[in-house]
């Protein structure tokens, strides 16, 4: 009998930030600082009362001692001992006493400890260590993830925030940020998922943003990345086809088919599989529902809209248990949805009532297929994903191999049979790896990349005998293997009309110097398109397409009657230093005339630089929709050369009119050739 669960995975996309983002773990135990003895220390100086005011001062409200139960039972009672015209008035005692923050600063970094008005190039949003999200707009607590900072000079703090005044105390968890992903339809910017607590405020799919934004100010968004959403469910179908089940199958964006026909026994029944395979996709951060059923349809129907986790609906007809389900269940189009709910059926029930007839006349075959499918009246074949099977080749010695010679002609036949491999699979090899295995049980391995998928047995043989001599044979090689790593899809390709074309092909000197010097030191720059300067570029493989894909538009979009060329993400009018720094360096000593002129002097690296020349200013808002942080945010910059010929590209934070727009520091940014 045929048997189908429907994994349905609400929050995909959200779950997929949040894994990308997750806060780095805490140091371990034996690297915290223990702040007991401090705490007791100061105690002990304060004549033994635990509080943080002068010793004989009296109450006052909002103390960080005022802590717990305890406390707040002894604050009472030194209330109550005092006279009456010492007590303090109720509106003291109506104020609210919390615990105070950590008493730990956040360390300077690269631009002397103050925000920039915006993420630094390559940072994105910074984790809030209190609260477990990555909203940098209230970030105050320590330093960011990925800091320097060894784990024996951090304070004490668990994960939350709180300080640990014994062991084993820990704070309660703080729930989510809100957070939604965007994306642009049309020229309007809609909301495309949202989390439940982003959800509980009122944000739904298909919201405009600067709805949301007026209503939730603080609110965390992020992208969307459809294709990026697509891809990681095609890779956790696959991983569930390799451990679970063989057949799995894209069901829809946030949704895959298994089927568990003769494979649920073997993980204890199929209520036991299913909570072992929620609970594990629970532990890497992503929310899931299972229904299992006998057809798909039913299945679908069970995940998406019963209220338990794991919903199992026992062998035979699925419609009884269907019927109090609504019609948005059967997987119907949303025209047809609202056609429905205007003639008044809601239900499953009340949609297998109506007479068949004037359904299919009314609603067309759609309709009533989807009826039959969740009835299993009519099959719905499933279209699984096919986990590829790694191509490798290798090759046995009865005489162990000592010299480069013999490994070098061997190496030349595994070639073109790995070439061979990959023509009959279609692929072509990204990656491969050389594995040389000794007599002695050692293994050696010799990676090798490539900027293009290729399967030409000379250039790959080129490649693999230069890296020979870092192959050391010992007592002798008794066997070599060629794995493909990587491999991308690659067809036949049809040769150009002109047999004259001498266009170079640079994916050969591109694979021989980034194997030579190492991939991630051989990289282009690509514009990125945004006004801040260290979001404008981004690195980018040698070789990989600078255009991005264009959408395609519907027949009766107006933007088919704009016939200019799309702009540059790069504005042409105003010029950029050919590098810019990691991160703005902080300048000292500036002398300049607010708000629109030029630096005439200031101290950069200990040097001072008196300004002859400058052009400016070119203002640069926040992106607000980012952060809220950067709403009202601006840098005014400017290019100055001073006596000596040396230019700087150089910027001041506000508009030197507005408070809110910047504190008035100096930045350096880039220089000029």
């Amino acid at each position: 009998m045929k048997r189908v669960a429907s994994l349905y995975l609400p929050e995909w996309s959200i779950d997929r930030i949040r894994r990308a983002e997750r806060p780095h773990a805490p140091p371990p135990e034996r690297a915290r600082v223990d702040l007991l003895p401090l705490k007791h220390a100061g105690d002990a100086a304060r004549g033994g009362k635990a509080c943080d005011a002068p010793k004989n001062t009296g109450w006052r409200p909002g103390a960080k001692w005022a802590r717990g139960e305890e406390a707040r039972a002894q604050v009472d009672r030194d209330i109550a001992a005092l006279p009456a015209h010492q007590r303090p008035p109720m509106r003291e005692l109506g104020r609210r006493s919390e615990a105070a923050d950590h008493p730990y600063k956040r360390l300077p970094g690269d631009d002397g400890g103050k925000a920039a008005g915006w993420p630094e190039p390559g940072r994105g949003a910074m984790h809030d260590r209190r609260n477990g999200h990555a909203d940098a707009s209230n970030d105050r607590s320590g330093p960011v993830p990925g800091s320097t900072v060894p784990h024996h000079h951090r304070p004490s703090l668990v994960p939350n925030g709180g300080c640990r005044d014994r062991p084993g105390m820990t704070t309660p968890p703080q729930p989510p940020h809100p957070l939604v992903t965007v994306h642009k339809v049309g020229a309007r910017v809609e909301v495309a998922a949202a989390c439940p607590a982003a959800r509980a405020l009122g944000a739904v799919a298909g919201m405009a943003l600067t709805q949301l934004r007026a209503a939730v100010p603080g609110i965390a968004v992020r992208d969307a990345d459809h294709d990026g959403d697509r891809a990681a469910l095609h890779r956790l179908a696959i991983l569930l086809a390799r451990r679970w089940t063989p057949v799995v199958a894209v069901s829809d964006a946030d949704g895959l088919f298994l089927d568990l026909s003769g494979v649920a026994h073997l993980h204890g029944g199929e209520a036991r599989m299913m909570r072992r395979l929620v609970r594990g996709l629970a532990r890497v951060g992503i929310a899931a529902r299972v229904g299992v059923a006998d057809t798909t349809g039913a299945a679908w129907a069970l995940a998406r809209h019963d209220a338990a986790a794991v919903a199992i609906l026992p062998p035979g007809d699925p419609m009884p248990a269907l019927a109090p389900f609504p019609v948005a269940a059967l997987r119907i189009e949303d025209k047809a949805l609202d056609l429905l709910r205007r003639l008044g059926v809601d239900t499953v029930g009340d949609l297998a009532a109506l007479p068949r007839a004037p359904l299919a006349r009314r609603f067309g075959r759609a309709v009533p297929l989807r009826l039959d499918q969740a009835g299993g009246r009519i099959a719905e074949p499933l279209d699984p994903v096919i986990p590829l099977d790694p191509i490798a080749v290798e090759q046995r010695f009865a005489e162990p191999l000592m010299t480069a010679e013999p490994i070098a002609h061997w190496l030349a036949q595994l070639v073109a049979r790995l070439a061979v491999a990959l023509a009959q699979a279609g692929r072509g090899a990204r990656a491969v790896a050389l594995v040389a295995t000794r007599v002695d049980a050692a293994v050696q391995v010799v990676r090798v990349g490539l900027a293009r998928p290729t399967r030409a047995p000379d250039h790959l043989l080129r490649l693999l005998v230069r890296r020979i001599e870092t192959i050391d044979p010992g007592f002798g090689i008794e066997g070599l293997a060629l794995h493909v790593l990587r491999s991308d899809p690659l067809g036949a390709e049809a040769f150009s009309g002109d047999l004259t074309d001498d266009t170079p092909d640079l994916s050969l000197l591109v694979d021989a110097i980034a194997n030579r010097i190492g991939a991630t030191r051989l990289w282009r720059a690509c514009a990125v398109e945004s006004d801040v300067p260290e979001r404008a570029v981004a690195r980018a493989a040698p070789l990989d397409p600078s255009v991005a894909a264009t959408p395609r538009l519907k027949r009766e979009d107006v933007r088919h009657l704009d016939a200019r060329l799309a702009a540059h993400p790069w504005h042409p009018r105003w010029s950029r230093p050919v590098r810019l720094l990691s991160r703005p360096e902080r300048i000292d000593h500036v002398i300049a005339e607010l708000p629109d002129y030029p630096p005439l002097r200031f101290t950069w690296r200990g040097v001072t630089h008196r300004i002859v020349r400058g052009d400016g200013p070119e203002r640069i808002a926040g992106e607000w929709w980012r952060r809220a942080a950067e709403a009202q945010a601006v840098r005014d910059y400017f290019a100055v050369e001073d006596d000596t010929g040396e230019r700087f590209w150089l910027f001041r934070r506000g508009d030197g009119l507005r408070v809110e727009t910047g504190d008035l520091t100096w930045y350096m940014h880039g220089t000029f050739g």
